[in-house]
């Protein structure tokens, strides 16, 4: 009985120059990373809350008329996406659609409020969908009047959580795994081993990536109202919620790549059937030409739906971000798929061939190259700078997946070391012949007995598959070559959960655009309490004397105010009653009383008093000195 080792040939020397121009490339990523950081300019990603009026926290002298609500980008709202509830719980909007009141590049929407609102503390909750298909939500208070207690509890969730979440972020993990499995490994069928085709576990690889894909497609297309809405998975199954959801940019998405999957699934069907079985080499050719440029086709557009319904689909340069998207999406299914199929077929099948290998080792190389090309775009694109680089949740993730891609680079180096080392043998066939002493086995005579014969076949036929698995399986360099695929392939599940966690997150640059934005509302921000010295005279006897106010810390927010109370002398001067109002002018607020409490002689204070926006405020304080002397004096100052 006679074996063939798996026939690996020598690597080609060009082999080696890849192989240092990958360390180089991976050397420079920080340089030109840094680069294109240094000279960014200002965008947005997902959509973000920049404004509102009346802003958080501000007590307005009367109700307003309407709440306006201001975000980074466009974003997609219904008809009870904007609620204002009042201290007991119930509406105090019309309960109208919001009002589009966008002013050039301003978004900006409205809900009016209803007349003859009370004082108190009222709560603005929303729910929008971004542009780049994800949801958002948040909640901020202001008062009428004064501060109150509210019934009103604010959300401790963020939209797209809970349950339903859960299922469409797993199903959102779900479809890149599949999408990579399918595209890279028909890529490496086609591209690097063709007889691959007709072997069963390869065959298996492809078709479970396709029915991954299609299975999570569904499952976001079903999940998707619910997701973006209510957060119910009761209303999964809601039709007119499945219709809604068509009728938006993501839900065309994902319908268009139902239908590429279709296509997908006859491009499956022909690779692995009459492809496989084609034995003329010119037919061959002429099907492996037409199935690459349809395999590139189907394999573009399924990536595109992705690039348009998410980041790549807004923000700066969205007609440069898309194709440049679609180009890492496919090179990424190129090299981790690819790496999939090769870990698949030295695990499970005997023949393959060294050339295969050194093909995967280009075609890897060239992915890397386009991988850092289309990543280094990218990361400008949605960071743009070194503090939202390592200051935000965003930037601290791409971080990690950039140290993930260049430990693959680096296991990827030590595969191709054992490729070299398995072709040092050469190609020729490396025969296993019974002993010299040995006779050889008689074969039965099974003419008169089909069943036995076929008995026999298939034990002959078990016998060789397993002396071949023994001999690839002793050859040392496939098994090291077996270990550090698996060592990529772990590798590159995790930076596949880091790369669609990426495109969940909220990009760095929206989160500083935001953060800007909420600091220029707010105003500078002093560095120390605010002190203030008001002389005073009642007219009565002992009626003079200086009012000494501290209010700490001098800016927005809560403040702590202490106020002394000196006669001429600069003594102690004892009072029955102090009272103090604050009023922005500018802004139509207030005035805000602050009744402030007796310490100890000539010293009173108040806690709590709540300033909503910087500016120039009024500050009025009232001392009475007895029953019929009182004055009122004011000053401006600056707050925050």
């Amino acid at each position: 009985m006679t074996a063939t080792a798996p026939p690996f040939g020598p690597p080609p020397s060009a082999l080696r120059r890849p192989l240092a121009a990958a360390g180089l490339l991976t050397a420079l990523l920080g340089a030109v990373l840094g680069l294109l950081l240094a000279v960014a300019a200002p965008a947005s990603a997902h959509a973000a809350l920049t404004g509102s009026d009346p802003q958080d926290g501000a007590v307005v002298a009367t109700a307003p008329t309407q709440v306006t609500l201001t975000f980074s980008e466009q974003v997609a709202l219904g008809a009870d996406s904007i609620r204002v509830l009042d201290p007991s719980g119930k509406r105090a909007d019309t309960k109208a659609a919001p009002r589009d009141l966008h002013s050039g590049p301003t978004v900006k929407y409205g809900v009016a409020l209803r007349g003859g609102l009370d004082d108190g503390t009222y709560t603005v909750a929303w729910q929008a969908v971004s542009a780049d298909s994800h949801p958002v939500s948040g909640a901020f208070t202001f008062s009428i009047g004064a501060p109150s207690e509210t019934t009103v509890a604010l959300p401790d969730s963020e939209a797209g959580g809970g349950l339903v979440g859960t299922l469409y972020d797993i199903a959102r993990y779900a479809a890149y795994a599949g999408f990579i499995v399918l595209a890279g490994g028909a890529a490496f069928v086609l591209a690097c081993w063709q007889r691959g085709a007709g072997a069963r576990p390869l065959q298996r690889l492809v078709v479970r990536g396709w029915l991954t894909l299609t299975a999570a497609t569904i499952a976001m297309l079903l999940l998707r109202s619910s997701y973006t809405g209510s957060g119910k998975l009761g209303d999964v199954l809601d039709l007119d919620g499945l219709k809604a959801v068509l009728d938006t940019k993501p839900g065309a998405a994902l319908v268009s790549r139902l239908l590429l999957l279709g296509a997908g699934a006859l491009f499956v069907a022909v690779l692995f059937g009459t492809y496989a079985k084609r034995e003329d080499p010119r037919e061959k050719r002429d099907l492996t030409f037409g199935l690459a440029i349809g395999g590139a086709v189907i394999a573009a557009g399924i990536a595109g739906t992705w690039a348009l319904a998410e980041h790549a689909s807004t923000g700066i340069q969205p007609g440069i971000a898309m194709p440049v998207d679609v180009l890492h999406l496919l090179a990424v299914a190129a090299w981790l798929g690819g790496l999939v199929a090769l870990l698949t077929a030295l695990y499970r099948t005997p023949d393959l061939t060294s050339a295969a290998v050194r093909r995967f080792s280009t075609i890897a190389f060239v992915s890397v190259v386009v991988l850092v090309a289309t990543g280094v775009y990218q990361s400008w694109r949605q960071v743009g700078t070194w503090s939202a680089l390592t200051g935000t949740g965003y930037g601290q993730l791409l971080l990690v997946k950039v140290g993930l891609v260049a430990v693959l680079v680096g296991i990827a180096s030590m595969s191709r070391r054992w490729t070299g080392k398995l072709a040092k043998g050469g190609d020729a066939p490396a025969a296993v012949t019974p002993e010299a002493d040995e006779e050889p086995e008689a074969e039965p005579d099974t003419t008169e007995d089909p069943a036995r014969a076929a008995q026999l076949a298939r034990q002959r036929a078990a016998v060789a598959t397993a002396e071949k698995k023994r001999i690839r399986d002793a050859d040392p360099g496939r098994s090291g070559l077996r270990r550090s695929v698996l060592a990529e392939v772990g590798v590159a599940v995790a930076l596949l959960a880091v790369t669609t966690v990426l495109t969940s997150t909220e990009p760095g640059r929206t989160q500083e655009e935001a953060a800007r934005s909420t600091s220029a509302a707010a105003g500078p921000v002093d560095s120390g309490p605010v002190n203030l010295a008001l002389p005073f005279d009642t007219g009565g006897a002992n009626g003079k004397g200086t009012v000494r106010m501290d209010i700490d810390p001098g800016r927005t927010g809560a403040n702590v105010i202490h106020l002394w109370i000196e006669d001429p002398a600069k003594k102690p001067m004892d009072v029955p009653e102090v009272k103090i109002a604050f009023t922005l002018e500018s802004k139509d607020i207030g005035p805000l009383p602050v009744v402030p409490v007796r310490l100890t002689e000539g010293h009173w204070t108040a806690t709590g008093l709540q300033l909503p926006i910087a500016g120039d405020w009024k500050v009025a304080v009232t001392v009475r000195t007895s029953d019929i002397d009182q004055t009122t004096v004011d000053k401006n100052v600056k707050i925050g």
